[in-house]
């Protein structure tokens, strides 16, 4: 027992470190491009530009930083260590990095917070960037011919528009009929403050319904709404 705490010590004590090496290691490399470029154009950006910058930063900034660390507490016990640092890498992770990982988890029957639901979790992860990265070059050497009479066609214009939410109700739709006990209360929550407040973002509007969530699972249980084996 105490060989095999040991092994998933060293198993999990490798994966931060080189999730931390990798996660430093991209954020250098996204923040030398504008540097490399600032070198080659030979422009320095002055004091006015720089106060715009700070300026523009002090507006969204903080919510960022919460939503940063929301997002760390909230998807790691679903991701698992390696699945959080390449998720965080890669980017994607609401829409197409979670259910790949919870997929993949729950077809394999194991648990993020276990060696092998790492592992798994990782590999999901991985192999959904990979095709992701694949699918999206074919599509864009395949399509560029004919972007424009895509995007510019009155037929297909409205179809445009549309791709974000067909795209989330057929990820959310799934999970929701899986785990409608636990899912329509905060649905309902979440649809009321759009009546009272249209124009909330959708980052803004994820606190509340992370909050409602736990609230109402948390009642819900007490209340014998939900059992220990409920979905």
């Amino acid at each position: 027992m105490a060989k095999k705490a040991n092994k998933q010590k060293s198993y999990f004590d490798k994966v931060h470190s080189w999730g931390r090496i990798s996660s430093i290691s991209a954020l250098f490399v996204l923040l030398m491009f504008p540097v490399a470029v600032t070198l080659y154009l030979g422009v320095v950006p002055d004091k006015t530009f720089l106060s715009y910058v700070l300026s523009g930063l002090l507006k969204v900034a903080p919510l960022y930083w919460a939503l940063a660390v929301v997002e760390v507490i909230f998807y790691t016990p679903m991701l698992g260590a390696g699945g959080t640092y390449l998720s965080f890498v890669t980017g994607n992770i609401v829409n197409l990095k979670l259910p790949c990982a919870i997929s993949a988890m729950e077809n394999s029957k194991v648990k993020a917070n276990s060696e092998e639901g790492d592992v798994i979790s990782t590999i999901a992860i991985a192999t959904s960037a990979i095709v992701t990265t694949a699918v999206l070059a074919i599509g864009v050497i395949a399509f560029a011919p004919f972007l424009d009479s895509f995007t510019n066609s009155p037929l297909l214009m409205p179809a445009f528009k549309q791709v974000i939410p067909a795209l989330f109700g057929a990820l959310g739709a799934g999970y929701f009929v899986k785990h409608w006990k636990l899912s329509f209360a905060p649905i309902l929550f979440m649809l009321a403050i759009l009546v009272f407040v249209p124009g909330i973002g959708a980052s803004t509007l994820m606190f509340p319904g992370i909050i409602a969530s736990v609230v109402f699972a948390f009642v819900f249980y007490k209340i014998g709404f939900l059992d220990k084996k409920a979905k």
